[in-house]
């Protein structure tokens, strides 16, 4: 007997990302509990299902639920706007982000990250891979799972020798293990091998993690070259550039996905082609933290080549936005620009990573990235009817350079609606954003940060 569709979302342009990149005008999508039951012509579903629930997604936009493959839900987010934007990520970091995160406690870690969910599912982003920098990674789950959003946790640690609140390599890899098995695939947050990495990781817990990712299925997620202090790390300590050591110790390969590969050579780039290792491109973030991505940035290339690459927002006060609209539209632009052609990533690249590829990437284009029969129905519906959505052009255009996650009006992750006429309904608003400004002040207390501001701010009553 067939199952009866519990929703179908009617009359809106669907763009499908499924193989042939289909779009359905005036389309329909049938979501039967957390599934896709079938994508297809409106008056064909509804002869077929006749008095099913309808939402009326007339000039509207329908698409898969956007992919940020890197993103920090912790630190950042209770210190929105605080960190200047004119000085050098290393005082960024160590000025200013590891004393957040040494101040914050476990009430903290859940508040932000919920912050970070809200401000994510609002923009349309359905899966969040967060990027390791975690000491409480069951208060940061519990957030995912109450604001809805699908992603994976794992937990910071490293073991260098002489970095403050390191750890043996064993100790860390059983922490890893716990997350893991704490979150196992299928469920709405899932744990993932996440390491801070940079040079902070001795061999033994690279490899260790590593072998941990295929073990477990789980994948592995750390971070590497933005700038080129981690190329002068590893040719002092190994005599080799980072990714040539990884390849040699047998870390990289399709369970790695690697946030950022900014600065690399040609025999980087040929190792990470050649092992189908992924990576996550924060585009926002390189030109906020002046990191050289227009001088060393080859994302564009890589794209070309058949890599594997996502986009993803990074932390509140590098990429600023949860935004993958934008940061497409930036990687797209970005790619023309170092390339001198405009022939290279366009607007359907663009949404591709975003998306499918994105999807791809993190391991679960099985489950999401597109709109399709028996895939989990992560969708997302953008409000066509502004400005920047009149008259309508190419739809791939439309979403990559016109529009971002001001369209959103309503968003669904595994059937669920958690977004509704733009507002996240599976959280309080006006009651977070009274908690966050609270626990903020307190925090920026505790942890001894006097917001500087550009401009003098006078009291008027």
């Amino acid at each position: 007997m067939e199952l009866v569709p519990d929703l179908l979302i009617t009359g809106g342009d669907v763009v499908t990302m499924n193989a042939r990149r289909e779009v359905l005008l005036g389309g329909t999508v049938a979501i039967t509990g957390e599934t896709i039951t079938a994508v297809g012509a409106t008056g064909e579903l509804r002869a077929r299902w006749p008095g099913v629930p309808e939402l009326d997604a007339t000039d509207c936009v329908v698409t898969p639920g956007l992919v940020n493959a890197h993103q920090h839900l912790t630190g950042d987010p209770l210190a929105r706007a605080c960190i200047p934007d004119n000085i050098r990520s290393d005082e960024a970091i160590f000025g200013w982000s590891v004393p957040l995160h040494q101040a914050h406690r476990a009430q903290d870690e859940e508040l932000s990250a919920l912050l970070a969910c809200v401000e994510s599912l609002r923009n349309g982003v359905t899966t969040v891979v967060e990027a390791g920098t975690v000491a409480h990674p069951h208060r940061v789950a519990a957030a995912m799972l109450r604001a809805g959003v699908r992603g994976t946790v794992g937990t910071w640690g490293w073991d260098a020798e002489g970095v403050p609140h390191g750890a043996p390599a064993g100790q860390v890899l059983d922490r890893l293990r716990a997350v893991v098995d704490s979150y196992p695939a299928g469920g709405l947050v899932r744990g993932m091998v996440t390491l801070v990495g940079h040079g902070l990781a001795s061999d033994e817990l690279l490899t260790g993690a590593a072998d941990l990712a295929r073990e477990t299925g789980a994948g592995l997620t750390m971070h590497m070259s933005p700038g080129p202090a981690d190329a002068e790390h590893y040719l002092a300590i190994t005599g080799r550039r980072p990714l040539l050591h990884l390849a040699d110790l047998g870390v990289l390969g399709p369970h790695l996905l690697l946030a950022h590969a900014v600065w690399l050579d040609d025999a980087e780039m040929d190792v990470l082609i050649g092992s189908g290792t992924a990576v996550a491109y924060c585009p926002w973030a390189y030109l906020r933290l002046a990191q050289g991505v227009t001088r060393a940035g080859r994302h564009g290339e890589m794209v070309a080549r058949g890599g594997r690459v996502a986009l993803g927002c990074d932390a509140g006060n590098a990429g600023d936005a949860a935004d993958i609209l934008r940061a497409a539209a930036l990687a797209a632009g970005l790619a023309k620009d170092i390339a001198l052609d405009p022939g290279a990533i366009g607007a359907p690249e663009a949404l591709e990573m975003a998306t499918i590829r994105g999807a791809e990437a993190v391991g679960m284009a099985d489950r999401i990235g597109s709109l399709e029969s028996g895939k989990l129905a992560d969708l997302v519906v953008h409000d066509a009817t502004g400005p920047q959505w009149i008259p309508r052009g190419d739809v791939a255009q439309q979403l990559v350079w016109s529009a971002d996650g001001r369209s959103v009006r309503d968003v669904f992750v595994g059937g669920r609606q958690v977004v509704r006429g733009g507002r996240c309904v599976t959280v309080d608003e006006r009651a977070l954003r009274d908690e966050v400004r609270h626990a903020s002040a307190d925090l920026l207390s505790r942890a001894g940060i006097a917001v500087r501001h550009h401009w003098p701010h006078v009291w008027s009553h």
